[in-house]
């Protein structure tokens, strides 16, 4: 937690390396095959990867590489935050509310005002709509100002020695114990770095995967299209006018207002304005739809190879200590489900997951995270209302009630399910009023964004992150690591 807190307010200025520096970023789990895939004996190699992609994903592993130059100051930040809140005897977080977000003067609207006519040309909507954001934007921009001066006041009356920057990722085990600063008596080693980093190099190369694999398919897809044309003796075009564009219909006008109605709040301009390109933006996903199709049915009756394989998650330590529980505490498999109230798609996923335990018995236990999204007004209040809930004994029920009942989640709905389950109501709005559960919330935020989670719902079974949420993959998984003999629930701290 405490290291979070400096990771989101102290922000140091690091001079990224020349774009003719070739560093590796040590994000790639393994080698990129030289073919990446075979059509009917036609190989695509990694050379074929399109421009684009390959650019994307330079990028990324350039995000690996500036990130691997910063940690070495995050980290010393974070002993010497560690080692202040020690001196005061007060939590780090308390030291960061005192030092800068008490001293924070609150940016005023007329501020915002010269900020937004300034920026004018990189907005979309008029000044009210985006007020708020510019006013939350101007105050953390002021805590990011007042936490790097706190910063080196620290290390101004602190012994910090640095040896090395890091560079490139370790080698070896040797090169991993290899130290780089000393603060305090205490040792920053290479190996530190990299465990900090896990979770975004993790990230990268989901995302990296994720880019190639699609590009790969288009490829695959061109090239049975174009097998297909060859064997008819047509050009592409022609092939796909005759058995693609010809039998797509066309989009109504009914078919055009759904859609207006469903995106207007996205949409600049009536219906009347946007029809025709609505109409025009529907028939070429329609068309984009049927050609995806089609290569789908050539691939089919095709022999198609594809070596790309997925990266795979490392095992992270996370903690489960008070937190929801359900299951038994020596369960051979822990799922941890860094969840928001306010998401659909963990409001789906909330029974799957408590069906995987039902079903599992006391071989399974699911622990859940609160990581309320920003975008999602009332999802922060409602974790703290569902703490509230478990003091009394009626999480589950609670939270199941809130996931019901997504779209009425204001702090008098959040009353009244109290009511509605027979809790008391006096001590129930008491923690609920007094924001009790605000920090243990926002531990469990700093924990989430420390492991790399930036969606809901994020799931790892034995510290593992699985991407595929659905209940056949969630089965197959924890089916999977019950059969691994020495496998133990990965319990955090």
């Amino acid at each position: 937690m405490k290291k979070l807190l400096f990771v989101v307010l102290f922000v140091f200025a690091v001079s990224a390396p020349s774009a003719a520096q070739t560093v590796d970023c040590g994000c790639e789990d393994k080698p990129l095959p030289e073919i990446l895939g075979v059509v009917n004996g036609v190989k695509i190699t990694k050379q074929d990867l399109s421009p684009e992609t390959r650019a994307r994903v330079e990028q990324l592993q350039r995000q690996v590489i500036e990130a691997r130059e910063r940690e070495l100051d995050l980290q010393i930040d974070s002993l010497l935050l560690e080692s202040e809140a020690k001196k005061r005897g007060v939590s780090a977080s308390q030291v960061i509310k005192d030092e800068v977000i008490a001293k924070v003067q609150a940016p005023t609207e007329a501020e915002a005002q010269a900020f937004y006519d300034k920026n004018k040309a990189n907005f979309q909507t008029a000044f009210k709509d985006e007020k708020n954001n510019i006013l939350e934007y101007l105050s953390y921009q002021r805590q990011q100002e007042l936490a790097q001066k706190f910063a080196e006041r620290l290390r101004a009356a602190a012994q910090v020695k640095v040896i090395a920057k890091p560079a490139a990722p370790p080698s070896s085990s040797a090169d991993r114990a290899r130290v780089l600063a000393v603060v305090n008596n205490k040792n920053i080693t290479v190996g530190d770095i990299e465990n900090s980093l896990r979770p975004l190099i993790f990230n990268v190369q989901e995302q990296i995967y994720s880019l190639r694999k699609q590009d790969l398919e288009l490829k695959i897809n061109d090239t049975l299209l174009g097998q297909e044309a060859q064997k008819k003796a047509v050009t592409m075009r022609s092939l796909l006018d005759t058995e693609v564009t010809a039998k797509v219909p066309g989009v109504s006008e009914a078919e055009a207002q759904t859609f207006f109605d469903q995106n207007k709040d996205r949409i600049s301009g009536d219906f009347a304005q946007t029809k025709a390109q609505i109409i025009q933006y529907l028939q070429e996903r329609k068309e984009s739809d049927a050609t995806r199709a089609y290569a789908a049915q050539l691939r089919r009756a095709a022999t198609v190879q594809t070596n790309l394989t997925a990266p795979e998650s490392p095992s992270f330590e996370i903690a489960t200590d008070d937190q929801p529980v359900k299951g038994t505490a020596n369960a051979s498999i822990t799922i941890v489900a860094f969840t928001d109230f306010e998401c659909p798609s963990c409001a789906r996923q909330h029974p799957v997951l408590e069906r995987i335990v039902s079903e599992f018995g006391d071989r399974v236990r699911l622990v859940v995270r609160d990581f309320p999204l920003t975008q999602h007004a009332n999802a922060r209040k409602a974790a703290e209302a569902a703490e509230a809930a478990r003091e009394q004994g009626k999480y589950w029920e609670y939270a199941g009630v809130l996931f019901r009942n997504q779209s009425a989640l204001g702090i008098d709905k959040l009353r009244q399910y109290a009511t509605d389950l027979g809790l008391d109501r006096a001590r129930f709005d008491a923690s609920l009023d007094s924001g009790k559960f605000a920090e243990k919330v926002q531990r469990d935020v700093i924990e989430g964004r420390k492991l790399g989670v930036n969606g809901t719902p994020t799931i790892y079974i034995n510290g593992r992150r699985v991407s595929d949420h659905s209940y056949e993959n969630v089965k197959s998984v924890i089916e999977a690591t019950l059969k691994q003999p020495t496998q133990r629930a990965s319990n955090g701290k």
